[in-house]
């Protein structure tokens, strides 16, 4: 049977998407070092040249209009900073008091397991010691990761600022350089994507900021209904540091699980401060980001949610945040271009008019 000619060269053509995308993938993966900040770079400097346009059409100077956009973003990651050392401070004056609270928590599971199972003092120190040795391996590894993770943060704040205002300051050369790349009679098209990126970014944010004001009401309400003290601080201050990746929310958790361990002599307090913040944070993964930068940016539910999750197999949980402007620009230009259609519906959330 002679083959079909025709659908030899769909295979071949669904084959070299195919080998495209998986390059793609490789390359982003393993080239999230550079990918992460230079993104993040770039979707400051998209918020942050309205602002500079304003102020150079106001007479100010290019450099210094871009140095004090820079100045307020800086101020505002300081502040985030700020509170998270804050709760550090304020977790280490407590420290004393949690040692003591820690011993007597000891002590009593100690009694009621020798009441209970006869277990004695012996044997319950060998159970001890056995489990530290078989974790042993595990917390360093979890200790590794976690000031892996701090250092990457730490060096992606020192360079974001770096590569937002190198792109500012050459946002016309750039500009320049994408006109070239595509064909003449595509000038108008691209001018418009970028205008409308632009737009689109700033669509994100203020869906972002919605996020942040959900999830901090969530958790303060969780935390008032288990009867925490301060639950409107504790909740925000979770909500502002979630910015940061695990460090974040890990650092924000410990002075509320102290203050409820001390407060009310009870494991259970603690362990309903977890659940809380681990409800909240599983409702933002999956339905409120989703939906609050979702129906902002037009794309439907379905395509953010698998935006989200490969972000997060791809650059972890900076992904999780990035993947969605992308997935925007994706749209835009598969609005404008013919062979995207069926791409173009498939993200589009289904109120747009025929």
């Amino acid at each position: 049977m002679i083959p079909n000619p025709s659908n030899f060269s769909k295979k071949t053509t669904a084959l070299e998407v195919f080998q495209y995308l998986l390059i793609g993938l490789v390359i982003l993966y393993f080239g999230r070092s550079l990918f992460i900040p230079l993104s993040f770079a770039l979707l400051i400097s998209f918020i942050l040249y309205p602002v500079c346009r304003w102020m150079e059409k106001k007479g100010v100077h290019r450099n210094i209009a871009i140095g004090l956009s820079l100045i307020s973003v800086v101020l505002v990651f300081a502040v985030i900073l700020y509170l998270l050392f804050a709760q550090i401070v304020e977790f280490s004056n407590e420290w004393e008091n949690l040692e003591i609270k820690l011993e007597e928590t000891l002590n009593q599971w100690s009694s009621f397991l020798t009441n209970q199972f006869g277990i004695n003092e012996e044997k319950q120190l060998s159970y001890i010691k056995n489990a530290l040795n078989n974790s042993s391996s595990q917390f360093f590894l979890l200790l590794k990761n976690t000031l892996y993770s701090f250092s990457e943060s730490l060096f992606n704040l020192l360079i974001i600022p770096v590569f937002s205002a190198l792109i500012l300051f050459y946002r016309q050369l750039l500009v320049q350089s994408l006109y070239h790349i595509f064909p003449k009679d595509k000038k108008e098209m691209i001018h418009e994507i970028i205008v409308e990126t632009i737009n689109e970014y700033y669509k994100f944010i203020k869906g972002m900021l919605l996020v942040y004001l959900i999830v901090g009401l969530l958790n303060s309400i969780g935390l008032a209904v288990i009867g925490i003290p301060y639950p409107f601080l504790f909740g925000f201050t979770a909500s502002i540091l979630t910015f940061i990746p695990y460090v974040g929310i890990m650092v924000s958790s410990l002075l509320p699980i102290t203050v409820a361990w001390i407060t009310f002599n009870s494991i259970w307090y603690p362990i309903g401060v977890i659940t809380v913040f681990s409800l909240v944070q599983v409702l933002e993964a999956y339905i409120i980001f989703p939906y609050a930068v979702g129906s902002r940016l037009k794309i439907n539910a379905l395509a953010i949610l698998v935006m989200v999750l490969a972000g997060g197999i791809l650059w972890g949980a900076s992904g999780m945040i990035l993947f969605i402007p992308f997935i925007s620009i994706l749209k835009l230009l598969a609005d404008r271009t013919e062979s995207l259609k069926s791409l173009s519906l498939l993200l589009s959330d289904g109120k747009s008019k025929k």
